[in-house]
């Protein structure tokens, strides 16, 4: 029996406007046999707003979104707050606005408390690794102001990986010391930036940190993101992943549009097949 659970991204399968995106995306799940689904939670741009920004999700929408999930049979794995700036992905390395964008990120984890489902996820820029870097002390401190809010609510706010090295990014969860603070591990985001080894060295840096994950893959030939069918060393990198202790979310993530359903499918038969093997 495996320890992981395996779910999916839910904007790999578009925007989630409204109800009907929703229950739409949600059958597409319930279809695929994943358990559980990990929700995006901020607005898309001034022009798209998602149903699900807490800004606009107030109490019964936070109930008809539980009494939902309950109906399909799925779980929420966790939220994503990806933020950014006027200038730079992410945002927390931007003072324009930025006392905006911690808000916004407090009430993401609020809401995921308060659904049971507390785990936060973003890219919140590129770390730098020089820690005496103006950016990098911007986002220890605006960083540390959302970790407050996490400890506050009892959730986590987890940093995705893939924007600087694994090294760096330990080095910045060490020094901010906030247990609210962790990591959702993308070893595809770390297989382009850096390398395969990085994947499994990513692991044996971060584990102690990791309490989510994106599963999905990286082919150079087709541009595909099937998991199973790239450069991602899957059995190497779950076997790192159990010596660490994880027992959460894989969660599916494929955003090239292309024959997504498919290729969700396709990962969930292939990680399937292989946790089974890994036991």
């Amino acid at each position: 029996m495996t320890s992981f659970k395996l779910g999916v991204t839910i904007w790999s399968l578009g925007p989630t406007l409204n109800w009907r995106d929703l229950e739409r995306q949600l059958a597409i799940v319930r279809d695929l046999s994943a358990e559980g689904v990990q929700l995006w939670a901020v607005d898309y741009s001034p022009r798209h707003p998602c149903l699900l920004d807490p800004d606009r999700c107030g109490s019964e929408c936070r109930r008809r979104l539980a009494d939902l999930f309950e109906s399909y049979n799925l779980k929420i794995s966790g939220f994503c707050a990806q933020l950014s700036s006027p200038r730079r992905f992410g945002g927390f390395d931007d003072p324009e606005g930025l006392e905006e964008r911690v808000a916004k990120t407090c009430k993401v984890l609020e809401m995921a408390a308060e659904l049971g489902a507390p785990i936060v996820t973003t890219h919140p820029g590129r770390i730098p690794k020089d820690r005496e870097d103006p950016v990098y002390r911007l986002m220890l401190e605006s960083i540390g102001k959302v970790a407050r809010c996490a400890e506050d609510v009892g959730a986590y706010f987890c940093i995705e990986t893939g924007m600087e090295p694994a090294s760096v990014l330990r080095g910045f969860l060490e020094e901010l010391g906030s247990p609210a603070v962790k990591v959702n591990f993308d070893p595809a985001n770390l297989l382009m930036a850096y390398g395969a080894e990085e994947v499994i060295m990513g692991v044996k840096l971060l584990g102690p940190w990791i309490a989510h994950t994106h599963a999905k893959d990286h082919n150079p030939q087709t541009g595909r993101a099937t998991v199973g069918e790239g450069l991602v060393p899957w059995r190497e990198y779950l076997s790192e992943l159990k010596a660490a202790g994880f027992e959460g979310w894989l969660a599916l993530e494929d955003e090239t549009g292309r024959d997504v359903v498919e290729s969700l499918r396709r990962g969930l038969a292939f990680l399937r097949k292989l946790t089974g093997e890994l036991g």
